[in-house]
């Protein structure tokens, strides 16, 4: 137990290190050999835990991923509103990622790395748990023919909405937020307007969009 809790302190201790690092210096100019240094963690030790940098950007993503869903689920409440859900989920990730805008393009390179696609099927069935969660507890309930399809496509207007924030330059990420704030009820209206035929039709336009590329993944 001692052992597990000093190893978890050492991965713990680079991480702090390299972003202390990579703040200070830029990601590109720190090295892993600074890095443990830094630390006063051998080098060797270092590349025990962390095999590159990559690596340790990946680790705070996935740690972050952990941290917006202990953030957003106490705020999914059994009637509310489908978009109050959603800005639950949109802002509370705005959040946890709010330090760390700097590295946000890294953060994104890690998400599309094909070595990672077994780590992140994990991160994104989480994810979309969440919004899962969000739907069913949601008041009026969306129509039974998007209930099953919908969290899927909420979390991907969540990854649009992550894909914003990392090329937002306004201050605090501003923009990002209201975009958050006016989208999430946009969403939930659309969603309730599904009723009608002719927004149906293209819902299930996107819908049968979205299970094609599923399959062929």
């Amino acid at each position: 137990m001692a052992a597990t809790a000093k190893s978890e302190q050492t991965r713990r201790l680079l991480i702090d290190t390299a972003l202390r690092l990579f703040a200070s210096q830029g990601y590109e100019k720190t090295t892993m050999r600074a890095i443990a240094l830094e630390a006063d963690v051998s080098v060797g030790n270092a590349y025990y835990y962390f095999r590159s940098k990559d690596d340790l950007i990946h680790e705070l993503y996935r740690s972050l991923q952990d941290e917006h869903r202990s953030l957003a689920l106490p705020q999914i409440r059994e009637g509310h509103n489908l978009g109050e859900n959603l800005l639950a989920i949109f802002s509370s990730g705005l959040t946890t990622m709010e330090p760390y805008h700097a590295f946000g393009v890294h953060f994104l390179r890690d998400a599309m790395a094909p070595h990672r696609r077994d780590d992140d099927a994990v991160g994104r069935g989480k994810s979309i748990a969440m919004f899962r969660q969000a739907v069913a507890s949601a008041r009026p309930q969306p129509p039974v023919a998007l209930r099953s399809d919908l969290p899927e496509l909420l979390w991907l207007m969540h990854m649009g909405i992550t894909f914003f924030w990392v090329y937002d330059r306004s201050p605090g990420q501003r923009r990002s937020h209201r975009l958050a704030a006016n989208l999430a009820p946009l969403i939930a209206k659309l969603v309730i307007l599904s009723r009608l035929p002719v927004v149906r039709s293209i819902l299930e336009d996107v819908v049968h969009l979205l299970r094609g590329v599923r399959r062929e993944g």
